[in-house]
């Protein structure tokens, strides 16, 4: 597609032996691309994963773009445009505050779900929303695809490059991120429920609640997949947020063993 509109594309890891899919390379090992569009001079680098429903870009300075930066600008560019539904875009809850309040300061509202570009497809459809997406670089544009699609992302991005003559680095660093610091925790003894519920988490997690009131938000989820608990917080201040998680790993740790 990208050679079929005209663009000089450097391909890397392209050479699939059956086995060696994401094998150091993809949207999340971007590395190697990094350092090939720094060596080439090239405008972007575009990392796909495998079934290439996820996408995340770097500038041409080799600096990762992740999916709230590029939910950023196509939200944002939508919106000027007319193309915008529901007057703003659908996130998860791991989305960083810096999108909320990027958006916000263009009268645009950030909705949230629970993590999984199933959740975020399920509000779209409902609640009329045509921009949404993760963290991780699932951008779901419904106008043009019923599930994430990263070469359609990539896609309106390069657009957006083009019409604004801009630099990458310019162009796709719309907000500085708030200090973020998520800590996953192995739970060796009992259940992840038994251990949330454990009188001295509840009370670690109730102490950091009102450390960062006002200054930031606090989540703590289990994985689907593992047993293990999940300690995100973020805000202005790196090192309370840090101390934050720290805390609550450290009594859940002592719990769980």
């Amino acid at each position: 597609v990208l050679w079929e509109l005209g663009a000089e594309v450097i391909p890397v890891a392209v050479n699939p032996d059956g086995f060696n899919i994401n094998k150091n390379c993809g949207s999340l090992h971007t590395q190697t691309m990094c350092e090939q569009v720094v060596a080439h001079g090239a405008h972007l680098g575009i990392a796909l994963d495998g079934d290439a429903d996820r996408v995340v870009l770097c500038d041409e300075l080799g600096h990762m773009i992740d999916g709230d930066q590029l939910m950023a600008l196509i939200g944002d560019l939508w919106h000027r445009s007319g193309l915008l539904k529901g007057g703003g875009i659908v996130a998860t809850v791991m989305s960083n505050l810096g999108l909320e309040r990027f958006l916000a300061a263009r009268g645009l509202k950030t909705i949230r779900t629970a993590v999984g570009d199933r959740y975020v497809l399920e509000h779209m459809r409902r609640e009329g929303f045509n921009v949404g997406g993760e963290q991780s670089g699932h951008i779901i544009l419904s106008d043009h695809s019923t599930t994430g699609d990263g070469l359609v992302a990539g896609l309106q991005v390069l657009a957006a490059l083009v019409q604004s003559g801009k630099a990458a680095s310019e162009m796709l660093r719309l907000f500085t991120p708030l200090p973020q610091v998520l800590k996953n925790v192995k739970v060796a003894k009992g259940s992840v429920a038994d251990v949330l519920a454990d009188h001295s988490v509840d009370a670690a997690i109730r102490d950091a609640e009102a450390r960062l009131s006002g200054q930031g938000r606090l989540l703590i989820r289990k994985s689907g997949t593992e047993p293990l608990i999940r300690v995100m917080a973020e805000g202005e201040d790196k090192i309370l947020v840090e101390s934050t998680v720290d805390a609550i790993v450290e009594t859940i740790r002592r719990i769980a063993g």
